[in-house]
């Protein structure tokens, strides 16, 4: 069994028992449960599939906040050729680690 979940515009595929790194979820702390409602669709291992218009309704994914991790720096370099004009910009974004503990459909 499997879903698609959106966390912030973004879409995941997640599994019971599986680690998801969603985008930066604020008020939440190691150890805490988190519900997600934004279910786009669900796959039940008799092969059915649920699919939402946009959310699949009284579907939800369950599962517990593991801790904040941080991704790959991104290096940015902006150039105007023949200026002299250069910048360079950056930056590291912060995922949080959530353990999928069930989903319901």
């Amino acid at each position: 069994m499997f879903a698609i979940i959106q966390s912030g515009g973004r879409q995941h595929r997640v599994e019971p028992g599986g680690v998801v790194m969603v985008d930066r979820l604020d008020g939440v702390a190691t150890g805490d449960q988190l519900t997600i409602d934004t279910v786009l669709l669900v796959s039940r291992d008799s092969g059915e599939v649920v699919a939402g218009a946009p959310f699949v309704t009284n579907a939800r994914v369950t599962g517990v906040v593991d801790g904040e991790a941080r991704g790959p720096k991104i290096r940015i370099f902006m150039k105007k050729r023949r200026k002299g004009s250069r910048r360079t910009h950056g930056h590291r974004a912060t995922y949080t680690r959530v353990k999928i503990t069930g989903i319901e459909a």
